[in-house]
């Protein structure tokens, strides 16, 4: 998640004050204070003056605050800046750089535990180099990114054991090596801290195992070897059914472990091999509190408090931003903005700067607002609908498929489970037979394609079958959206929103069917994928009406499918002829897709989920490009988290009295939850690249002469957001009538852009504008 949404109070004061000269005033003569002259043996000062602004003095300072902790150090205004030590009185301590109360620099924080910090800050964040050590002994060293261990890093635990290697949001994933104490040791991959990938383990006593692991076990190929030469070669699977393999004896000792049993390697070799967890820490530097000192120039202003990381309260420590909490935990009821009113013009200033008043050149708007209430999309195919007989006839089929008994699963599929001939047919008469229920639709014919692939995706994608029956064939109708799309294609949603189904044109089928194989692989290598979901692929024959007509379809998973209402959906193709909707802006949605040319936003994501972003793009567009594949876009959907009674958006930092903020009634997280959340990196599991990813996006505005100006330029003014993207519509290949596209509107159009153009060229156009249009958030 974003490092700059911790501390977005802060950088609306920051942005408030160089506005205008009135409000430097005013920032001065309420939070100016008058403390003892600067020790400039000890700091340089030429610097830090200049940050703090021509009227700003830095002081020393050594004083016990109101609350009761105790500073000593350099301020600027009312906020420790250089060199400080605070203390609080709960034990806790830092030592270090500060920036306009924020830690930011070089520092130690220790814990009333024992447990230290001793590293790099940033924004209050532990953040960068650094070394923990625990209250039990464990000692890591290494990058850190907002309190998370994240990059390369080295930790020793306190039973002896050590993991030197790639780390991501706090876990073990990456490249890296764990030795234990006894000696054995692994080195290869792993993910969400478990042994996942290739690797090697090579125990104390010789024997070494080289190959697949999942969740910390051999699984799949791999080879186990003596020292005397003699090795194992084999499926490897902790089911003994699913176990097998060849043994090739050394000619040294030809008998040696003839005895031996594969199953050994789980039930003793690796019984005690276990990883050692994490320590968990009490309490983060970034959600501890500065008490901030009373103004000396006669000023009655009220007591507040900030956090190390920039965040202000006003009065009384409340959470007055929140964001939607994905594990439905219970937290403190949201306040309300109107509840409070200012006393003071002190206070008055404060909610001025905290942006809950703006100055009337700083507000911008958006034309566009938002919708209050939820409508859900589509119509209810009930009895007497045209479609009606086709939602019966797909839900007998789905049942009949998933419910089937199929082979236990390996992830390891042979080719022919992949051949376009791999396909059954099903009759379903209306009086039921030996493999079919009856039922009061008319005679109809079922095809499955590739059924063991699809099976094996829905448990690559962690799809449970009874849960994916009840969504497509539960008692609940299908809702069909109210109009086909562009391909003439009609879709439907499950009643949950968990799943769409589309129509298909053979092409498409046959499209589908070709790459399959280069599709699971892709899928199976690169977890976080951005390409559709594919959980099915049937055809619908209605053998007992007049008309015998084929309907194919596929079943996909519905990005949007989540507890947010999705305000703004975009479709991106990084072209520009006819890529802007028809509607006008009265008229624009939630429920409108609006594309290129209708979009007013740049997308920021925090720095790792930016280049997690950026390394999957590519890889995506790659397998599209070697799949021949064009015209697919990327659909991004968009929830703003602060808005007003009336639907308006309201910028970062900017509440007002009368906002209403994440009002629509689903779970919601403070700004002290959200560090909360850093602690436990498993709550993490929510929180998927282009899956309810916090973020901002920054408004821009394109110039009135430029047409076709694809990105608009910044105007500076965020908003705080939750996304939700991925890449869809990937079955069209550059065929036939796609060329004579390109060729019959390169005559009138400018080529580059136009759609339908070359898989290579696409790839590449496509690229560059999602690089720009998505930047990583800046400090």
């Amino acid at each position: 998640m974003s490092k700059e949404s911790s501390s977005s109070v802060y950088k609306a004061w920051e942005a408030t004050v160089r506005k205008t000269q009135a409000a430097r005033k005013r920032a001065n003569s309420i939070f100016g204070i008058s403390v003892d002259h600067a020790d400039e043996d000890d700091h340089d000062h030429s610097s830090d003056e200049s940050d703090c602004g021509p009227e700003e003095m830095i002081y020393n300072a050594d004083r016990i605050l109101p609350n009761g902790d105790y500073y000593t150090g350099f301020w600027c205004e009312n906020f420790p800046h250089g060199q400080g030590k605070y203390l609080w009185t709960d034990g806790c301590m830092y030592v270090g750089e500060w920036f306009k109360g924020k830690t930011m620099g070089k520092g130690r924080f220790s814990w009333p535990s024992g447990a230290t910090y001793e590293g790099e800050f940033k924004s209050g964040y532990m953040d960068g180099n650094g070394t923990y050590t625990g209250t039990n002994g464990d000692t890591y060293k290494g990058q850190w990114v907002m309190n998370l261990k994240h990059g390369h890093g080295t930790k020793h635990y306190s039973n002896g054991d050590w993991y030197e290697g790639e780390w991501r949001r706090g876990l073990q994933e990456g490249h890296g090596r764990y030795q234990w104490k006894d000696g054995d040791n692994y080195t290869g991959e792993w993910k969400n801290g478990v042994i996942c990938g290739k690797g090697s383990f090579i125990w104390s006593n010789g024997n070494r195992y080289d190959g697949n692991w999942e969740d910390s076990v051999p699984k799949g190929n791999g080879t186990f070897r003596w020292p005397d030469g003699s090795l194992y070669v084999g499926n490897w699977s902790k089911d003994p059914s699913e176990q097998n393999g060849t043994y090739y004896p050394s000619q040294s000792s030809p008998d040696a472990n003839l005895e031996w049993n594969p199953q050994d390697v789980y039930n003793v070799d690796l019984k005690d091999c276990k990883i050692c967890p994490g320590e968990k820490v009490s309490i983060l530097p970034s959600q501890k509190k500065l008490a901030v000192w009373r103004s000396a120039k006669g000023e009655s202003v009220k007591p507040r408090r900030m956090s190390v990381d920039g965040r202000v309260s006003v009065g009384l420590d409340r959470p007055f931003d929140r964001l939607q909490m994905w594990d439905g935990g219970d937290h403190d009821p949201p306040c309300n903005a109107g509840d409070h009113r200012p006393s003071t013009v002190g206070e008055e200033l404060v909610e001025d700067l905290m942006g809950l008043h703006v100055e009337d050149g700083s507000q911008r708007g958006l034309a566009m607002k938002v919708s209050k209430t939820a409508r859900r999309q589509g119509e209810t195919i009930s009895k007497g609908h045209k479609n009606y007989e086709l939602m019966l006839n797909l839900q007998l089929g789905i049942r009949h498929s998933v419910g089937r008994p199929g082979p236990s699963g390996s992830l390891d599929l042979k080719p022919s489970a992949f051949d376009p001939r791999e396909k059954y047919w099903t009759r379903f008469p209306p009086e039921g037979s030996k493999y079919t229920p009856p039922h009061q639709s008319c005679e109809f014919k079922w095809k499955d394609y590739c059924p063991l692939v699809f099976r094996t995706l829905r448990k690559l994608f962690k799809v449970d079958a009874a849960d994916y029956m009840l969504s497509i064939c539960g008692n609940d109708a299908l809702r069909e959206l109210s109009s086909p799309g562009k391909s003439g294609s009609f879709f439907y949603l499950t009643n949950d929103d968990r799943y769409m189904i589309k129509t298909m044109k053979k092409a498409e089928v046959k499209v589908l069917m070709r790459m399959l194989s280069a599709y699971y692989n892709h899928v199976r290598a690169y977890e976080n994928t951005l390409v559709t979901k594919f959980y099915g692929l049937h055809c619908v024959k209605l053998t007992g009406q007049p008309i015998q007509k084929k309907v194919r379809f596929i079943i996909m998973g519905n990005l949007f499918c989540s507890e947010y209402t999705i305000h703004r959906r975009f479709d991106l193709k990084g072209s520009s002829l006819g890529r802007t909707t028809d509607k006008p802006l009265t008229e624009i949605d939630e429920m409108t897709i609006l594309k290129d040319l209708d979009l007013n936003f740049i997308f920021r994501l925090q720095k790792s989920w930016f280049q997690d972003f950026c390394r999957q793009i590519d890889r995506d567009c790659e397998f599209l490009e070697q799949e021949r594949i064009m015209d697919y876009s990327l659909l991004v959907g968009l929830h703003f988290r602060n808005t007003s009674a009336a639907g308006d958006l309201i910028p970062s930092g900017a509440l007002t009295p009368t906002a209403e903020n994440e009002s629509d009634g689903t779970p919601r997280l403070s700004r002290a939850d959200m560090d909360q959340l850093l602690l436990d990196p498993s709550r993490w599991a929510s929180i998927k690249l282009g899956l309810n990813m916090p973020a901002r996006v920054e408004k821009t505005e394109r110039k009135s002469d430029c047409e076709f100006q694809l990105v608009g330029d910044p105007t500076g003014e965020f908003y705080e957001v939750i996304m939700f993207f991925g890449i869809i519509d990937i079955l069209q290949d550059y065929d036939i009538s796609k060329k004579l596209e390109h060729a019959y509107k390169s005559i009138q159009y400018d080529p580059t852009s136009i759609s339908a153009v070359d898989p290579r060229q696409y790839s590449r156009r496509f690229r560059d504008f999602i690089y720009k249009v998505f930047a990583e958030e800046t400090s």
